[in-house]
């Protein structure tokens, strides 16, 4: 029978027009650029249908030229895995074409060298293989097992396909290579200006900062935060993309907990998603701050300092070498990414080994006692040369000269307050029984005289006490009637029994009188009252007391003379005390009746000043809600009609004492010298 007559024409186009669609396909996906795993995948799956083959292998090489399976279609067939002799002769065979000069070979069925290591196809399929090679190297062998019953015709046009599409894979590879060589270099370039950057100071914070931001353009992730160990506890210093850390914030709390467990550990971990293999500690720590944060992704490396001795072994002796803990984390995230790709973990490492020689030599740097004073001495050299000497002189000249101002200038030392200006003539008025303010009879600036009511309580509890009262006084009043009128009739024992219970209820009765005036007096304080002639001085009575339950002892309300006269309550800062004392010591030493004088300046007229004289001192020391504890001072006015017109009571003051003269210099920088007194000098003392 003729070949005619055996084959289909129609047929036979239409399976030459799929095999040229396969590859052209192979073409496609060789000149895109996707994922080696995603190209070999592709390329196989259509080389193997092209070909009609049983099945085919992609093995590819690593850089120490050692082969490994990249992707495989139906390699079972080849039953490799069942004979380890077969698979070993297999395995020859590939390294052999590998190693040979040839680029394709087609290898028979149960065929092989004479050697043990020659190599050999063991399987019953014939195996076609195609190296693939490119200038630089050899990177992977297709291999495509095929059915032996072909005419050597057909056998050679399978081997012309695989060494086409062979050429296929090469250009793919050789792609490949020159986007390598390409982000190689930009990462070089990358890498040169991290490295640069971050090494260009000593400065701790300012190199702190230069890596975290540095760091995050060269991983290419989200977020790059470093923590140092201080005391114990990491603490988070420095976060890409932010000037400063608030170290108050909790999730910055949370990261810097995270980072102590792994510094701790001195293990590196990266999250994705699952803590599972974590150690306790840090799983919770991880878990708490995913939490907080709704980071994907956290890679957690520990920072140890870089040592001289590092150089002196090589990689078989660094068991020997003793390294220090690590002082510190670099911590990279991915805020909504939960994937690593091996290209950001490598950046990672090498963002690890630059940071802890930058950080590292800063830290060390910044532990050099008095490092500041060194460097100043070390850069006055300049100041002595011919050119500057003459500046240099006269600076110094008038440095001099102003020190000995300020040690022998004596200069007023006054203590500077804030206060107001207060009537003399004033009162609180208090609440002398609990309730609730039912009825509001003044508003603020009203005019009340001494016993004016000014507000009405009402107590639930104390009517009640009263209507029991009256109730109990009612039913012992009838018994007595009651008594008397038995003791009339009565003779004898029974005369003598009525008598006793007679004395018992007017006993009783007593009791309850005494209880009824009680109750009555504190009826009558439900009814709060004015306790001075003046004006109503508080604010927005009807929303702080309308309504309101109040309790004894509790100040409703202010009133005073607001055009008597009025005086200075001054509220003295407590670390200034001891500098009035001593001085008003001193002065009444000399005369008993001294008085301190102060001066001061309204707020309403602050081009003025006036004077006063203080005439009391509390003495204790409070806080009003500040942030620091004062004294309070009482000083009259000396003049009260020098006041300008526009003053009243309330109005703002800013006041000083004078406390007698001291040095220039001390009355400058005396908060200074109590600084030092206070946390150095104690200390040594």
């Amino acid at each position: 029978m003729s070949s005619e007559q055996r084959y289909d024409p129609s047929m036979l186009e239409q399976t030459k027009q799929q095999i040229r669609a396969l590859v052209n396909e192979i073409a496609q996906v060789s000149r895109s650029d996707v994922a080696p795993d995603v190209f070999q995948a592709e390329f196989l799956t259509r080389a193997v249908r092209a070909l009609g083959a049983i099945g085919g292998a992609l093995w590819t090489t690593d850089d120490s030229g050692r082969l490994s399976l990249g992707y495989q279609v139906n390699l079972k067939e080849a039953k490799l895995h069942e004979d380890e002799e077969a698979n070993k002769a297999h395995s020859y065979l590939l390294y052999n074409t590998l190693r040979s000069s040839e680029r394709d070979l087609m290898v028979p069925p149960h065929s092989g060298g004479e050697g043990a290591n020659d190599g050999g196809n063991p399987t019953d399929f014939l195996i076609i293989m195609g190296v693939i090679q490119t200038e630089l190297e050899k990177v992977g062998i297709v291999e495509i097992f095929q059915r032996p019953d072909s005419n050597p015709a057909t056998q050679q046009g399978f081997l012309q396909f695989v060494r086409q599409i062979t050429r296929y894979a090469t250009e793919y590879y050789k792609n490949r290579q020159l986007k390598n060589f390409s982000d190689r270099q930009s990462l070089w370039t990358q890498l040169e200006d991290f490295t640069r950057n971050i090494h260009k100071t000593l400065d701790l914070k300012e190199t702190l900062y230069t890596v975290a931001n540095e760091s995050r353009r060269l991983v290419e992730c989200d977020r790059v935060s470093l923590a140092i160990m201080r005391g114990g506890r990491a603490k988070i210093e420095a976060v890409s993309g932010q000037d400063m850390v608030d170290k108050r914030s909790e999730t910055v709390k949370l990261l810097g907990d995270l980072a102590t467990a792994v510094i701790k550990a001195n293990e590196p971990i990266v999250y994705t998603g699952d803590t599972t293999n974590f150690p306790r500690e840090i799983e919770e720590r991880v878990e708490e701050y995913v939490d907080a944060s709704h980071t994907k992704t956290i890679v957690v490396h520990p920072l140890v300092a870089h040592t001289n001795d590092e150089k002196d072994y090589d990689e078989t002796e660094r068991d020997k070498l003793v390294i220090p803990p690590p002082f510190g984390a670099i911590i990279v995230e991915q805020i909504e990414d939960s994937n690593i790709s091996e290209h950001m973990m490598k950046r990672v490492e090498i963002v690890v080994e630059h940071a802890r020689v930058a950080v590292g030599n800063a830290l060390d740097h910044n532990s050099i006692f008095l490092a500041p004073l060194w460097q100043a001495i070390g850069k006055s050299k300049v100041l002595v040369t011919a050119r500057m000497l003459p500046k240099t002189i006269s600076i110094s000249l008038g440095v001099l000269a102003l020190i000995l101002l300020m040690i022998f200038l004596p200069w007023n030392f006054n203590m500077h307050c804030d206060g107001t200006l207060e009537p003399v003539e004033r009162r609180n008025v208090f609440a002398r029984e609990s309730g609730k303010v039912d009825e509001l009879l003044v508003e603020h600036g009203s005019r009340v005289a001494a016993g004016d009511p000014l507000l009405v309580l009402t107590n639930n509890e104390l009517d009640s006490e009263r209507q029991k009262n009256d109730g109990e006084l009612n039913e012992v009043q009838k018994q007595l009637r009651a008594l008397n009128e038995q003791l009339f009739q009565a003779t004898g024992d029974d005369r003598i029994r009525v008598s006793g219970q007679l004395a018992q209820y007017k006993e009783r009765e007593r009791t309850l009188q005494l209880q009824k005036k009680i109750l009555d007096r504190r009826a009558e304080e439900l009814t709060v009252r004015a306790p001075i002639d003046g004006t109503v001085m508080t604010f927005q009575l009807e929303n702080t007391l309308k309504n309101r339950p109040v309790q004894p002892g509790q100040i409703l309300m202010e009133i005073a003379e607001p055009t008597g006269e009025l005086q200075l309550e001054l509220q003295m800062p407590e670390k200034y005390m001891g500098h009035i004392e001593d001085y008003k010591r001193k002065m009444v030493e000399k005369d008993p009746d001294y008085k301190l004088g102060v001066k001061f300046v309204m707020t309403v007229d602050p081009s003025n000043s006036y004077d006063a004289t203080v005439i009391e001192e509390h003495d204790r020391a409070e806080n009003r809600g500040g942030e620091e504890t004062t004294v309070q001072i009482i000083a009259d006015v000396d003049d009260e009609t020098a006041l300008p017109e526009a003053a009243s009571a309330g109005m703002g003051v800013t006041a000083k004492i004078y406390c007698g003269k001291r040095s220039l210099g001390y009355v400058c920088f005396n908060e200074l010298v109590a600084f030092l007194q206070r946390t150095v000098f104690f200390w040594f003392q």
